[in-house]
This record gives C-alpha cells, structure tokens and sequence, in this order.
C-alpha cells in the first residue's frame, strides 16, 4: 500500500521519443502533489529526472516545453555523413543509369553525357576519399583515435543524437543560469552550476533527490550518477565488496559534480543507433584523463533498482511507455525501416528488464507501481509519429504524452493515492507469473486492473 510517510522514488524508463510518456506521468504526479523524495532515470528518463530534480519538469509539457514544441522532430535524424553518402549515392546512379539508356534506347551516347557521368564518377571518389582522411586524421579535441574500419570513420552511426541532447541541456541551462546571460558554457561548468543549484536547494518545495545511469563501453560497466542527501549519501558512495565504487560512481555532491550533463547526455544516447558519447576524465580521479564512450543501455533498469534500495529508497514508481504485456492474436505487418528494427530491439530489451525487475521490486521494496500503456505504437524512434493498424490511424508524440497523463490519474493517482489510507487487493493481470493474491503494495497497476 502507498504511504506518503516513506521513501519514494519515481522512475523514468525509456529510450528516445519514450520520454514523452515520462512528461505526461510527471504532469499528473505533480498536479496531484504525489509526493516524490527521488527522482531517477536511464535513457530520455534520465532527462526528465534531470529537470524534475529542480522543480523544471514544467518544461517538458508546457506550450513551448521540450515535447510540446516541434524539437522532437529533429531528434535521432540522420547524420550529416549519412545524408552526403546517400546524395552521392544517388549521382552515382544517375550517372551510371544515363548512359545506359540511350544503349537501350539505340541511340548513339552524346559525348557532354558521357563526360557528365565521368565528371560525377570522379567528383564522388574524390569526395568519399577527402571525406575519409578528414575523419580519420582530423585532430579533434575529446575525440579519441580509431584504427581499422575505414568505412565506420567514413560513415559512423546512422543517427545523430545532439539534437536531443542539445534540447535538454539548454532547458537546463535556462533554468540554472541565473544572472548569466551566456547562451552555455562548457558541459564540466554547466555540470557543475547543476550540482550546486541542486545541492543548494535539496529539501525546498520542488526540488528532489537524483540519480541517473549511463553505461561505460569502456569499462564495460554502469555509470550512476546521483545527489543524495546525508545519511543516504555515505552508504551510496561507500566501499561495497566485489565493486570498485569509483570506478561507477559520480557524486554529484562531490568531486563528480562536473558530470552532471555528461552522464545525462550519454543516457540520452541509444546504443548502436548513435555515436557513445565521449567522456574525458580528471588526471587526478580514478580513470586518469581516459576518455570513455557511454551510452544508454535498456537493460540497466535492474540496476538502478538495486541502488535505489541501497539508498533507502522503500516505494517506487516506475513509468514507462512499453506496452503491459502481449496477448495471442495481436500481430501486425513487420516495419522494414531501421528505425523501427532497432527501436523493435530497444523495446524488448526495456521489456524484459522490467520483468526482472519487478521481481526484484517485489523483494526489495515495500511497494511498487508501474505505470504503462495497454498500447502504444510509438517506438523509440518515432519521434515524428507512428501509424498504429489498431486504430488506422497516425499517433504522435503529444498524443502519447496525453495518454500518460490519463494513466497516471487511472492507474496511480485514482485508485492508490485516494484509496492510500485503506488496504487494498490488486489481482495483476498481464504479467508472466502474477497471481490474484498479490497485494497492492507489489502489483503492478495496468490498464486490466479491475478497479480502474
């Protein structure tokens, strides 16, 4: 059963244009003054996080918020290499397919054709070999240096995450700022203004506890970066048997405080999709002045479960816009584009994770409640929409962010913070190994939920 007297984390998992659905939960949340101690986050949830630790989660929903404006069209486009490679590609075969024309056509090729097609042939290498050395002996600050595989120098990852990455950090920019009136300054300062703002207000109206996570490809381990307060604080950046704590842990209210933004960028990076996000460590920290490439990883929400607990955390919420559960008979026509094939993978990735930690939930906390979708056709990468065979219809991202907001209301707010006083018998259905003698302190609340 929720009870306003404990610990309470709200956390925000999902990938990409997911995050709209952890706006429309925020908005509801707060507009009910469900009480929030730690707000917490991977992937675009970690920005959400962000913004809702300094009472900024408005950001996300007003007029001109973050996924209100049309920002988010312009998040995860191709990149600038992706678009040469694919207009030279298609010269290529223009100047390659004229010629050939005219021999079918039996007609004699006219010699400005023919030294046409030979300008483009020759305009095309030269720019792929100019494109090529530039990537590969350019010097450039924070960039570390590749061997072998000429052709990912040349081409990279497919999509281009800065977008998104810029859209958050200026709104956190806007809000920190102060009496500076720079447009942002470097990611280490801006980091830094964060940790201080934050620490300076932790405990006023609005403002809340954080933690964030990221993965290090490097490392080949999570990154959690988090500002707690005392006694939280000690037992989080404390030594742990088996674990090299400063190898995984930013403090935020410490000598980590400058990667407040860094950490938040690489959460919104999706892996494969998009290039890590480099990270260039203190000479004097544990890492030495490496740069390491972090991503997101979908798996990791188990993870941030289990520093949650350790933090003291005893109820969470968790919002996510992966569908509750599939049901027999529910196929649809496969997508063949890329962003539908890695937001496909992504998806299920998120899925099963929240399966294990449910479990894990079940366990470790006195309550647990998941907010989510009965459907949801936008997939990580739609960021402009999806079309949804159900309804034959188009959905979109403020369509999205407005059925969180309802699922919010049904599903948490309605049934368990009106009813918070009184116990309460859940049957979850859905879910692989739920049982109807669960109770409602360790369902999970979805759209079958009788009491709805």
């Amino acid at each position: 059963m929720y009870s306003p007297a404990r610990r309470t984390a709200l956390v925000f998992c999902g990938t990409g244009a997911h995050g709209a659905y952890h706006a429309g939960v925020l908005h509801a949340l707060q507009e009910a003054g469900v009480k929030i101690d730690v707000v917490a986050g991977h992937g675009a949830g970690a920005g959400a996080a962000m913004l809702a630790a300094i009472d900024g989660g408005a950001r996300l929903w007003e007029p001109d918020g973050i996924w209100r404006s049309s920002q988010p069209e312009h998040f995860y486009g191709w990149t600038r290499r992706v678009q040469i490679a694919g207009g030279l590609i298609l010269l290529l075969t223009i100047a390659l397919v004229t010629p050939l024309l005219f021999v079918l056509a039996g007609m004699n090729i006219p010699g400005i054709v023919s030294r046409l097609a030979l300008i483009v042939i020759v305009a095309i290498v030269l720019v792929l070999a100019g494109g090529m050395l530039v990537s590969r002996w350019r010097p450039s600050a924070g960039k570390r240096r590749a061997e072998g595989g000429w052709w990912w120098g040349l081409l990279g990852a497919p999509f281009d995450v800065e977008r998104a990455r810029r859209a958050f950090s200026d709104t956190i920019w806007q809000l920190i700022r102060g009496a500076a009136r720079e447009a942002g300054p470097p990611r280490g300062a801006a980091g830094r203004r964060y940790a201080e703002v934050l620490a300076e207000n932790l405990g006023q109206p609005g403002f809340r506890e954080l933690m964030i996570i990221a993965t290090d490809l490097d490392s080949r381990s999570d990154v959690i970066a988090a500002m707690l307060r005392e006694p939280y604080r000690h037992d989080f950046i404390a030594p742990r048997p088996g674990r090299e704590r400063r190898a995984e842990v930013l403090d935020l209210a410490g000598v980590g405080r400058e990667y407040a933004l860094d950490v938040m960028n690489a959460a919104l990076t999706p892996p494969l999709a998009c290039e890590a996000h480099l990270v260039a460590y203190a000479p004097d920290g544990y890492w030495r002045g490496e740069t390491h490439r972090l991503c997101d990883r979908p798996g990791s929400i188990v993870r941030l479960f289990g520093e949650l607990a350790a933090a003291g955390v005893s109820q969470v919420i968790a919002a996510s816009a992966v569908p509750s559960g599939a049901a027999p008979h529910r196929l649809r026509a496969l997508r063949l584009d890329i962003r539908s094939r890695l937001g496909e993978f992504i998806t299920t990735t998120e899925s099963a994770s929240l399966h294990d930690a449910s479990d894990f939930a079940r366990v470790n906390f006195d309550s647990f409640f998941l907010i989510c979708p009965s459907h949801n056709p936008v997939g990580p990468f739609d960021v402009t929409g999806a079309y949804d065979e159900a309804s034959d219809r188009r959905h979109s991202t403020q369509e999205l962010m407005e059925r969180a907001y309802e699922d919010a209301y049904h599903q948490f707010i309605e049934p368990v913070v009106g009813a918070s006083g009184e116990h309460l018998a859940h049957p979850v259905i859905g879910r692989p190994g739920a049982s109807a003698g669960q109770t409602h302190g360790q369902g999970i609340l979805n759209d079958a939920d009788p009491q709805r």
